[in-house]
């Protein structure tokens, strides 16, 4: 049996790690997009570290497009097996893969329309929309917390990862050659206890082997209590004060539902000044809608908030917007205001827009509520850039700029060994993925000085036997 490491190995993004059993049954999990500029990243997203039509099946662990926004291009070079998600992450997955599509269309059309002038190459689209139907026939949805076979030699059980809507951490009980049944945990992304909206992540089964995500495996978060004060201190030292801008950008599922969520709070308990809060990301909007559909997915207080305000993601001075036309007026309107866009690494959609027209005003803020790879927009600003090229032009950073990882979805170093405590005594052989180098290189020194057994860095395309 092998594992091939075949994306987000040190690296955040393009998660993908393929399990070829003794019998040549091959699993993928998770089939995700790189996002980032890494020149030796460049040919990641168009090319495979396999054969797609040798799959039997993908196991998707959550919606965000770094974990599945490749699922088109898979089937367009010959998948022809079954994609298993959750209820919840077959729903979101629809419309993130069709907006995936949407903006690589548009893309394309950009730069071609500037490299056909300068008779360059033009740009070919990874997939286009009218692709993302047959990748969505494909789905199975599953529950979490049961077995299910999905073939004489493999049985699936997902566990309640906390990350996102339907989220899941995924655990393999698969047959060996010698017909005995090994098991395989993979944990996804996984979330932080005690957040808004969604359940704690749940403990996964002892597994012989785990695949291990390690984003924040260098870092602890600040404590909640901080978050709701620090939000609320910056909304009114720019808003209020400053008469400025405050610009939030944020992943259109989970981050921008949570924000959204606590502003609701803020408003209902009388402490949220009257300004506008515009949520700009018609993926959001759309997200949105399914979050209603899946109450499965939420945490007993939220539960508890829902009997006093019905809608937890709308409030007062709120506004969900699609159309462009009216988020292009943003730009030009100097009323103080919350704008909460995606894409949260800053590398597409509407708000760099917002950033390029408004990243030169002292009096805006821009708040960062998560991780952002280092090569993106998102990444510099994190690192302190004065300088920021957008849209081909260079602007000088003088807006303010904060940071709040208590906002983030992942989990921190304390959070990662809390979660895997159970295989401390289990596995073999943790393999740390999903994190920069440097992250997970630290989370691998963490484990190791806390008794786990053996915990290794796995480099892109290495193979292991196990």
């Amino acid at each position: 049996m092998k594992i091939k490491f075949c994306g987000a190995a040190k690296s955040v993004t393009g998660s993908a790690h393929l399990i070829t059993l003794d019998s040549g049954y091959k699993i993928l999990l998770d089939c995700g997009l790189y996002q980032g500029y890494a020149d030796e990243m460049k040919d990641f997203n168009s090319s495979w570290l396999f054969d797609p039509s040798e799959l039997d099946c993908v196991i998707l662990s959550h919606a965000h497009i770094d974990h599945s926004g490749r699922l088109p291009k898979l089937v367009k070079d010959g998948f022809k097996g079954r994609i298993y998600a959750t209820h919840a992450t077959r729903s979101l997955a629809n419309i993130m893969l069709m907006d995936s599509a949407f903006i690589q269309e548009r893309d394309a059309q950009f730069y071609n329309k500037r490299n056909e002038k300068k008779g360059k190459p033009l740009r070919t689209p990874l997939y286009e929309r009218p692709d993302v139907k047959p990748t969505i026939e494909k789905f199975i949805g599953l529950g979490y917390e049961s077995w299910v076979t999905i073939s004489d030699e493999v049985k699936i059980y997902f566990t309640d990862a906390g990350h996102i809507l339907g989220s899941a951490s995924v655990t393999l009980k698969v047959k060996t050659k010698d017909n005995k049944w090994k098991t395989i945990g993979f944990t996804g992304d996984i979330g932080r206890p005690d957040r808004p909206i969604l359940r704690d992540p749940q403990p996964m089964p002892d597994a012989d082997y785990l695949i291990c995500e390690s984003t924040y495996g260098n870092k602890t978060h600040g404590a909640k209590p901080q978050e709701n004060e620090k939000l609320l201190r910056i909304i009114k030292e720019t808003c209020v004060e400053k008469k400025g801008k405050l610009i939030i950008p944020a992943f259109s599922i989970g981050r921008t539902q949570e924000i959204v969520y606590i502003l609701d709070q803020l408003e209902t308990a009388g402490l949220l000044p009257r300004i506008p809060v515009f949520v700009d990301s018609p993926l959001a909007v759309n997200a949105t809608m399914v979050f209603g559909s899946h109450p499965e997915c939420y945490d007993s207080q939220l539960h508890e908030y829902m009997l006093k305000d019905p809608n937890p993601f709308g409030f007062n001075n709120l506004e969900y917007i699609k159309d462009v036309n009216i988020s292009k007026s943003l730009n030009g309107n100097e009323t103080p205001c919350i704008i909460i866009s995606s894409s949260g690494m800053m590398n597409a959609g509407r708000v760099k827009h917002h950033l390029y027209n408004n990243i030169s005003n002292p009096k805006n803020t821009l708040l960062i509520v998560g991780y952002c790879a280092p090569n993106t927009p998102g990444g510099k600003l994190r690192a302190g850039a004065e300088e920021l090229k957008l849209f081909q032009q260079k602007k000088q950073v003088k807006m303010n700029v904060e940071i709040m990882d208590s906002f983030s979805a992942h989990a921190d170093r304390d959070e990662i060994t809390d979660f895997v405590a159970n295989h401390k005594s289990s596995a073999s052989e943790i393999f740390l993925v999903h994190g920069e180098q440097k992250g997970s290189e630290a989370l691998q020194k963490h484990l190791s000085n806390n008794g786990f057994r053996k915990v290794t860095v796995p480099d892109l395309g290495q193979e292991v036997k196990i």
